[in-house]
């Protein structure tokens, strides 16, 4: 089964130089301060301030809790589990998903697989039951899980910002 699943994205007109030297700034020094990027980029406060808010409001960051790591809170196991669904249940359970504290992140795929969960667990015995909970969720199939062994390459838009600056 291939799931469908509409998702809705704030978006923006195109980024200036501007606005790429200050997020290439950001990813720099994400805890810079808005003096320290004004200088930096040989602008005015004010400036760097009214770009940093129109690249909030437009989605351009992310959550401050991408940059959390679940080690650090009692979680060391980390796995994904792809999960194959009953299209007509694809909502109810992706809200059901919402509410298991582990799941922290999961997407909608196209293919054989359905969804696929990012989790994190106290040990391999929490994760079997995050697992079971997700199994017992009405309109799901079957689940497949597969532990992280380690991140070989991390989350990560430099490249793409990169890019963006190659391409003015």
């Amino acid at each position: 089964m291939t799931a469908i699943v509409l998702l809705s994205f704030r978006t923006m007109g195109s980024l200036d130089h501007v606005d790429l030297e200050l997020l290439d700034a950001l990813a720099d020094d994400h805890r810079a301060t808005v003096v320290a990027l004004a200088e930096r980029l040989g602008l005015s406060r004010n400036t760097v301030q009214a770009r940093m808010a129109k690249l909030e409001r437009s989605g351009v960051f992310g959550s401050f809790e991408r940059a959390m790591a679940p080690e650090a809170l009692g979680y060391p196991i980390e796995a994904m589990i792809s999960i194959v669904v009953r299209q007509a249940d694809l909502p109810r359970i992706t809200e059901e998903l919402a509410r298991i504290p582990e799941v922290l992140q999961a997407h909608g795929l196209s293919g054989q697989v359905d969804l696929l969960a990012r989790v994190a667990a106290r040990d391999t015995q929490h994760l079997f039951g995050i697992d079971a909970r997700i199994l017992s969720i009405d309109g799901v199939e079957r689940t497949e899980t597969s532990l992280v062994m380690g991140e070989v390459i991390g989350y990560r838009v430099r490249p793409l910002l990169e890019a963006a600056r190659r391409e003015q």
